[in-house]
């Protein structure tokens, strides 16, 4: 990104978070390319079980780190197996798909990857514990992890090779990482706090390396207590964050990392059907849907011709759990929001 064009997005872009209903990955691209032509993504699909959910997809792209499925989630294995062949087979229809409908593509495209702790958070040791219980393990995968994004980086750049490619860590787990939170194997206890210094580490490894193949490095959080000052400390160029989640606590840091250049990308509009009542009624009325982010901007002090530029409007989360329409309708609703915040910045 340089400085006459620090985005790297047009300005009122919209765009999906990355899951989407139902098991066509054909249709998904199809729809994903018509309702977001500025900013389209690869889309998720984990309805179709084993393989294709955020972890097991990003499972299947690490190096010599065998895991399998067992009733409580994915857990480190001796070899692979039938599980990890599931999501490899998934994610190359899915990349049929880009390639089929998406070839000439020339703007940006954003790619989505699970990150190397929610995965520590979400993948089992053999006994059972959560593997960012361990450091020496939490190395190991840290670093598959990173040659397995990088791999699969160049296999996108292949299939679609005049767009730029943006790319999304999805670290959902990151604040219980940060805090303790996660429950032990037993469910009982809590599992130590991982020092923040240890995770920006890991972080900043990631995002250099993403960035040196000049791809642009993103990173998406949804959960409450998001950590905005340590993803962009650790070289994330680009913010996914759920706007209704963001209180003046969050002012600072997100004001800090604007000032830096980062992009946000601002959950706006509901995820599901019914799951948000009130805003769902309000989806019809594009300007009604971004006051949250108008808001935030009116606090922050930027100016207002910048709001279109430095922000791009999607639903607060992946929509695997929407029905078609909804999906769509949210879509939709996203890219109407991002005209407003281009057209009338200020009520």
């Amino acid at each position: 990104m340089s400085e006459q064009h620090p985005y790297p997005w047009p300005a009122a872009s919209s765009t999906g978070v990355g899951s989407w209903p139902g098991e066509d990955p054909d249709e998904a691209m199809r729809t994903v390319l018509g309702e977001l032509p500025d900013l389209p993504h690869l889309p998720e699909l984990p309805a179709r079980g084993v393989g294709a959910d955020m972890v097991g997809r990003t499972c299947g792209l690490l190096v010599e780190f065998p895991v399998q499925v067992q009733p409580s989630g994915w857990r480190v294995a001796d070899s692979p197996g039938r599980d990890l062949g599931r999501a490899a087979s998934l994610m190359s229809y899915d990349l049929d798909a880009l390639t089929e409908h998406a070839h000439g593509f020339t703007g940006t495209l954003k790619v989505q990857v699970a990150g190397p702790w929610t995965l520590a958070a979400s993948v089992e040791l053999r006994n059972g514990q959560r593997l960012v219980s361990d450091p020496g393990a939490c190395r190991d995968l840290t670093e598959s992890h990173l040659e397995g994004v990088l791999a699969h980086l160049g296999e996108v750049r292949r299939r679609v090779p005049g767009a730029r490619l943006l790319v999304q860590v999805d670290e959902p787990s990151l604040p219980a990482v940060l805090l303790g939170a996660l429950p032990t194997a037993s469910g009982y206890g809590r599992l130590p706090a991982v020092d923040r210094v240890r995770v920006e580490a890991a972080l900043r490894v990631l995002f250099a390396a993403i960035d040196a193949t000049g791809a642009v490095p993103a990173a998406h959080c949804c959960a409450p207590g998001v950590p905005v000052d340590l993803l962009r400390r650790s070289g994330a160029r680009a913010l996914s964050l759920n706007a209704l989640l963001l209180t003046r606590d969050h002012d600072e840091t997100v004001g800090t990392a604007v000032e830096a250049g980062t992009g946000l990308l601002l959950g706006v509009v509901p995820s599901s059907d019914g799951a948000e009542p009130a805003r769902t009624a309000r989806m019809s009325d594009p300007a009604a849907t971004v006051d949250p982010v108008r808001e935030l901007w009116n606090r922050l002090g930027f100016s207002p011709d910048l709001l279109s530029r430095a922000v791009v409007t999607t639903p607060t989360c992946g929509l695997a759990g929407a029905s078609p329409g909804h999906a769509r309708a949210a879509l939709n609703a996203s890219r109407a929001g991002a005209r407003v915040l281009r057209d009338e910045p200020r009520r």
